[in-house]
């Protein structure tokens, strides 16, 4: 019987020690280089050696001048490989297996950040968050091009520093996941219009970074379920990525799902969010699947797992509460992680930087990990704040998600 310690074999024959794995977790510990910091190596070697069997890093950006935040890793070149190096070495760390996720923000690369972004259409953002970006001008197809051969020349880069796998994030609104979205896509040439069109950028950065790295190197998927908006990547649609990718060999696929205008998994919401989808796409496909979002007891994970809904419980928020969760969990110490709610008493306050103070108190905890102290258990919201707008100033108003 399958439980969440039992191992996952993926095609290629790497072995994945349990079934917890460390979803995206927006650090911000890169320095002013965009190179990883020994803050950044500590935290991720404290969630391997509390236990977790796959290590998904937070967003590691191809393009310096595309960037989805201050304090994202950018891979350009193999400048830094020293550092790279230290950062997987320390994910490896107990037996763990750790996959760089690479990214383009696309328009979803802030007004402090970019004066111009790009995307497939000059779409704007729209909601709430659609302050904080500028209006981006549509890519061309040399400039596609090239933002392919920065996909394909990171991952050449993560394995040459070590690193176990990638993963390539085409979810939560940023450029592949625009390109996917006929409501952000509405190109007429060859990478537009056709579901076949919309995913060729995808399929080529695949393609071309397992031409590089062989079969025996692992590629994982981050995919929305959909856009949970109207005409945008719908559930069909992603089923039919998803089918593709599996003919095609992918590795891993990760279920999430919405994007800065729909940001629905950035709240705390009870059950899993994606497990329905998620168990729908197993009987469709032979690729392993995992969920992200909404886990928080040990009930709840153990039976996803031995139910056949998911072959990986993604675990973001729990495992900065509780870093060494699969340890405790396996010892029988764990049965649920409070993801409590965060405020500053002033209701007003509270609904304009609600998500705001809920991300940096995340990130306050990382970094306390990673320096080796205690979590701070607390609804009040004010250091959080505070926290925020000393290391970002005002581009801490910023939206952030990985």
């Amino acid at each position: 019987m399958i439980n969440i310690f039992t191992p996952l074999e993926l095609s290629n024959k790497t072995i994945i020690k349990n079934r917890f794995m460390k979803a995206a977790t927006s650090e911000t510990l890169g320095d002013n280089n965009y190179r990883p910091t020994k803050q950044l190596i500590d935290l991720y070697r404290a969630w391997a050696n509390g236990g977790t069997g796959l290590i998904i890093t937070g967003n590691v950006m191809v393009d310096q001048t595309a960037r989805g935040e201050f304090g994202n890793i950018v891979i350009e070149d193999s400048k830094g490989l020293n550092l790279l190096k230290q950062w997987a070495k320390a994910g490896t760390t107990n037996g763990a297996k750790i996959f760089m996720q690479l990214n383009h923000p696309g328009k979803q690369s802030p007004k402090t950040i970019s004066k111009q972004p790009v995307s497939p259409s000059a779409i704007p953002m729209e909601g709430s968050n659609s302050f904080a970006f500028n209006t981006p001008r549509a890519l061309t197809k040399v400039e596609i091009q090239i933002i392919i051969q920065k996909f394909i020349n990171a991952a050449v880069v993560a394995k040459k520093a070590g690193f176990s796998g990638v993963e390539i994030h085409a979810a939560h609104g940023y450029l592949l996941s625009q390109f996917l979205s006929p409501h952000d896509n509405q190109r007429v040439d060859e990478y537009g219009g056709s579901l076949e069109n919309r995913m060729r950028i995808l399929i080529e950065i695949y393609t071309g970074i397992r031409e590089k790295l062989g079969q025996e190197f692992p590629i994982a998927l981050k995919i929305n379920s959909s856009d949970l908006r109207d005409g945008g990547f719908s559930e069909e649609d992603s089923i039919k990525v998803i089918q593709k990718m599996d003919q095609l060999g992918i590795d891993l696929v990760e279920i999430s799902g919405g994007n800065y205008e729909k940001p629905t998994v950035q709240g705390i919401g009870k059950g899993a969010f994606f497990i329905d989808y998620a168990s729908k796409i197993k009987s469709l496909v032979k690729t392993p699947i995992a969920v992200t979002g909404g886990f928080s007891t040990a009930n709840g994970m153990s039976k996803a797992i031995a139910n056949n809904e998911a072959d990986l419980i993604g675990l973001a928020r729990p495992l900065v509460l509780v870093p060494d969760l699969p340890n405790q969990f396996k010892n029988g110490n764990f049965t649920a992680v409070n993801l409590h709610h965060l405020t500053t008493s002033i209701k007003s306050l509270d609904k304009k930087v609600g998500s705001l103070i809920g991300l940096s108190y995340y990130q306050q905890q990382m970094l306390r990990i990673a320096k080796g102290l205690p979590i701070q258990v607390t609804n009040n919201a004010w250091s959080s704040l505070g926290f925020a707008i000393k290391r970002q100033g005002l581009a801490a108003f910023i939206p952030q998600r990985d």
